[in-house]
């Protein structure tokens, strides 16, 4: 989006007015290149989750010490000593879950993996229902209505059509 000339100091004009372009034209393209960029991005996470899910299960299947400690690190799995972050555990069981879950199973797959980390939060479904819809926004994970019409999120992967929604009940 390079629409503005050049002053004598080399800084952008980035002033429609003295450019001589519409500002409207200048705002439509701003416009249209986030757009791009959006699209780019959710294709990209789309991406990033088809290879880490693939990774995941590898290392299911063979152990994580067919990894090395920088792809462990990269997929979320490298044992650091500390506690992994919130958002990052409800990845993982996102990313692990063999269908769409609701924010009660994510809670009970968190309190069967690492209880400890629910402890930090005042309503831990609020906190996951939050997290969910914060992969939703960075497309990692599509949230869906299921057959009881509660709400369930399913981690994001290029080749995967939406699990157990109609089309207009998809939310990502």
């Amino acid at each position: 989006m390079d629409l503005g000339k050049h002053d004598r100091d080399g800084a952008g004009e980035l002033d429609p007015r003295v450019s001589g372009v519409p500002v409207q034209q200048v705002v439509r393209a701003a416009h249209d290149e986030l757009r791009q960029l959006m699209r780019q991005r959710a294709d990209i996470m789309k991406r990033i989750g088809t290879v880490k899910q693939t990774i995941s299960g590898l290392a299911n299947l063979f152990g994580d010490d067919v990894l090395g400690e920088d792809l462990l690190e990269l997929i979320d799995r490298k044992p650091n000593g500390r506690q992994p972050g919130f958002t990052k555990a409800c990845r993982i069981v996102l990313m692990e879950a063999r269908g769409p879950l609701g924010a009660r199973e994510v809670c009970q797959e968190l309190e069967r993996r690492a209880g400890e980390i629910l402890l930090r939060h005042k309503d831990p479904m609020a906190s996951v229902t939050t997290v969910l819809n914060r992969l939703v926004d960075y497309g990692e994970a599509r949230s869906l209505t299921n057959d009881r019409g509660r709400r369930v999120w399913e981690w994001v992967s290029e080749s995967d059509p939406p699990t157990e929604a109609l089309p207009s009940q998809v939310t990502a």
